[in-house]
């Protein structure tokens, strides 16, 4: 009869449960918003900084961007004859030299401003997100594609005046991994970082 019992109160307990595992992923516009908000933060709080800006957006960043996957993407298919360690690596690497050469397009100075355009759907879970960012009397367009992993929206890839990040990359990665294989992108990323300053 006890048994009986805490079955029940188990079975009475699934729909609460259910609610709260179906909780839609948050808008991915707001996700975007909410992102750039805490880099520009950071950024232009007007405090004296005592660590460089890629140290202080590196969380904010880690947690928006799905480095793993764009790391995968700008590789390409050679991805797959990585060993696990040097796909290890190639993500780390690769995540530092995004966020170095993202802090590195701030400077003191006014902040810039952002416009935000309307969200397009490529997808139930991929969304293209338009800006335009207005900075030192020029305009930049800026798109950031968005995608649903792990039910959380991350940045999968950005668009800078029509150039992808992914295919930018992968524009230098190919004819190396055809050199070297994996070793060689290794290589290229370590030299790459070797020559990006860590911004304060």
């Amino acid at each position: 009869m006890r048994f009986a019992r805490l079955v029940l109160m188990f079975i009475a307990s699934l729909p609460a449960f259910a609610a709260v595992a179906a909780t839609p992923p948050a808008d991915p516009s707001q996700v975007l918003r909410g992102a750039v908000d805490e880099v520009l933060g950071i950024v232009y709080s007007g405090k004296t900084q005592t660590q460089p800006f890629s140290i202080l957006v590196r969380p904010v960043l880690e947690k928006n961007f799905s480095f793993d996957l764009i790391t995968r993407r700008a590789v390409g298919p050679g991805w797959r004859q990585f060993t696990p360690e040097q796909q290890a690596k190639t993500i780390a690497l690769f995540a530092e030299l995004v966020i170095r050469t993202y802090a590195d397009r701030f400077e003191a100075g006014a902040q810039p401003g952002i416009t935000y355009a309307a969200p397009v759907e490529l997808s139930p879970s991929k969304r293209e997100l338009p800006t335009t960012i207005d900075y030192a009397g020029k305009k930049y367009s800026v798109t950031y594609r968005m995608e649903l992993v792990a039910d959380q929206w991350r940045v999968a890839d950005v668009i800078i005046e029509g150039v992808s990040m992914i295919k930018n990359y992968r524009d230098q990665f190919d004819p190396m991994f055809q050199r070297g294989g994996a070793a060689e992108i290794i290589r290229l990323l370590q030299e790459k970082l070797a020559q990006v300053p860590v911004v304060k």
